[in-house]
């Protein structure tokens, strides 16, 4: 696969999910919070500060950010998706905050001013992407020196169930290839020599990586657990549409029974992600 079939691969897997991103969002912000917090944190991100998120999504850690910055601070939001935009725009709009942009603008390819910004941001972004160190340069490029830039990635696929849960179940009912070496998908930077290569490469120093757990799954039986990471999960619902009718929905009960088996409480289908927190400087 050549990156513009992976390029397009990824734009409409993510297109799929939008609207789910947009239902689930106020649980994604309660659970992922610690994470935001933590990039702000290592992004050195104050009131007045000017700040690039790329790969928003909805709009988080956007939001968050541009809350963060306050009025003397600027925030500048982009996603190569427009549906995920349009919500994020929207979401903002709804909470009159004034001092966000968005763009809808490929990670790879953004464009922004030299030195324009004091930190950029990007959560769950940069593994989908197929040249990660092309964007990084980006970043750097985009960074004032001395800014920062702070990237979150999924840990191994044995710290994330809740995407290896649904990943085990269809691959019982069809074949997933492996991806090959270097290729995106969701734990494509799972190795924490891999993101600091990157770092690296594209000319950041100070290079720091730590780990944040947090619930991705919190909900009181799997058949809910099982609507949810169909309709957020990019990868899950690729793979899941291609899938018979009848297939599907034996799919989707082995999901929930599985889930249900895989939780860590009693009672409830809880399962947690465990994400790389990256920071460097330049």
């Amino acid at each position: 696969m050549d990156k513009v079939e992976a390029k397009e691969k990824q734009h409409k897997s993510w297109t799929m999910v939008a609207p789910g991103w947009g239902k689930y969002d106020p649980l994604m912000r309660t659970w992922a919070a610690p994470v935001t917090e933590r990039m702000i944190a290592l992004a050195a991100i104050r009131e007045g500060s000017r700040v690039l998120d790329i790969a928003c999504g909805a709009g988080e850690p956007a939001r968050a950010v541009a809350e963060k910055v306050g009025p003397k601070g600027s925030v500048l939001a982009t996603d190569f998706v427009e549906e995920m935009v349009g919500f994020a725009r929207s979401k903002a709009k709804a909470h009159a905050l004034s001092n966000i942009e968005f763009r809808c603008v490929d990670g790879e390819v953004i464009d922004a001013p030299a030195g324009s910004f004091d930190a950029v941001t990007m959560r769950w972004g940069l593994m989908f992407m197929p040249d990660p160190v092309a964007c990084m340069r980006r970043v750097n490029a985009a960074l004032r020196p001395g800014g920062k830039a702070v990237v979150c990635c999924w840990t191994e696929a044995a710290d994330n169930p809740f995407v290896t849960v649904p990943l085990g179940v269809l691959k019982r009912h069809m074949v997933v290839p492996e991806p090959p070496a270097g290729a995106p998908g969701i734990f494509a930077l799972a190795s924490p020599d891999r993101l600091h290569a990157i770092f690296a490469e594209a000319g950041f120093h100070d290079v720091a990586i730590e780990q944040v757990t947090i619930p991705m799954a919190d909900f009181p039986t799997g058949a809910e657990y099982d609507v949810f990471i169909r309709e957020l999960a990019g990868p899950v619902a690729s793979l899941f549409v291609q899938l018979p009718a009848d297939v599907q929905a034996c799919v989707k009960k082995e999901i929930a029974r599985d889930a249900e088996m895989h939780s860590s409480k009693p009672g409830r289908v809880y399962l947690q992600g465990i994400t790389h927190v990256v920071v460097g400087t330049k």
